[in-house]
């Protein structure tokens, strides 16, 4: 069985690809089949590349990254097993959005850690961008260690 993820950020050029990527590696490691793909609740940047911080964060890690930001669909709440909200603000535009049909667990992606949001480094510095990568890391490893286990 593929294991099927959304990371949700507001503009999908930071938070939701590095998640995305990190996320991807940290299955890939424990050989879980899975499919991760990332979208933004706003439109601010379709089309566009993940910020030029976060690709240089992801390859220093070794981690490879390729997405154009898109915007969160109502099809992803079919399309996906699990849509994952780097925070409290994107999760209620989210469960907003979530059509009376959807199958897709909506959560906060801290929730399965510390109940914590992903830090949105955007107007901050590289530093910003390091914290971002090490809490999409920890974030990932909950998620697989709780999701792996019930399946």
């Amino acid at each position: 069985m593929t294991l099927s993820v959304l990371i949700v950020c507001l503009g999908n050029i930071c938070r939701s690809p590095m998640g995305e990527a990190v996320l991807r590696h940290e299955a890939t490691k424990r050989g879980i089949d899975i499919h991760v793909d990332s979208a933004g609740t706003g439109a601010y940047h379709i089309g566009e590349d993940p910020d030029y911080r976060t690709i240089s964060t992801c390859a220093k890690h070794n981690i490879p990254i390729n997405h154009s930001a898109r915007q969160a669909e109502e099809a992803d709440f079919n399309k996906f097993q699990y849509i994952l909200a780097a925070d409290g603000s994107n999760l209620r535009n989210l469960m907003a959005k979530k059509p009376g049909e959807g199958t897709a667990t909506v959560r906060l992606w801290g929730s399965y850690l510390d109940n914590k949001p992903i830090s949105d480094p955007y107007y901050g510095d590289i530093t910003a961008f390091e914290r971002c990568f090490e809490e999409c890391t920890s974030f990932s490893k909950a998620f697989l260690d709780e999701v792996v286990s019930k399946n």
